[in-house]
């Protein structure tokens, strides 16, 4: 088997900008690999709960300060950290109230994502709608779900 390497350069990527003050470069989606960077404002609203059934999310925060939810409890990481999402287990992202955020975001095996980043892309230019991204749950594992913990955490860091 001939292996083969997989190179993006940053001169080339594609960046889909998916929420106000959101971008998600694009990198790599193989079977095996997604990856992506992902640049957060402050104040951008990042990924609402959800969870995957076929894949591992990672994420690696490479500046600023991230919010994530893993399961029901809110942890914020700063550059420099890493956390590792397994399937089934209910997370979202954003950056910490404050700061901004840039991280690397991948998924093994790979999740064919690509086209759902693109949709988001869509979605913020009025080109298709909310439905379109909840009709593409099962096609980009991505399934959305309800949260107490972190809806209340805007809320809790306001002075």
């Amino acid at each position: 088997m001939t292996e083969i390497a997989t190179a993006t350069r940053a001169a080339t990527a594609e960046a889909v900008q998916d929420a106000p003050g959101s971008i998600i470069t694009l990198l790599t989606d193989t079977p095996e690999l997604t990856c992506n960077t992902a640049t957060f404002d402050e104040g951008a609203v990042g990924a609402p709960p959800h969870f995957h059934t076929r894949a591992t999310e990672f994420f690696h925060v490479t500046e600023g300060r991230l919010d994530v939810l893993v399961g029901d409890e809110v942890q914020t990481l700063d550059a420099g950290d890493f956390i590792a999402i397994p399937p089934g287990v209910k997370h979202a992202f954003a950056p910490a109230p404050g700061h901004t955020a840039s991280v690397f975001v991948g998924f093994t095996p790979g999740m064919d994502r690509f086209d759902y980043y693109r949709l988001l892309g869509r979605v913020f230019a009025g080109e298709a709608t909310v439905q379109d991204i909840k009709d593409s749950s099962a096609t980009y594992d991505n399934h959305y779900a309800e949260s107490a913990a972190w809806s209340g955490r805007r809320r809790s860091a306001e002075p």
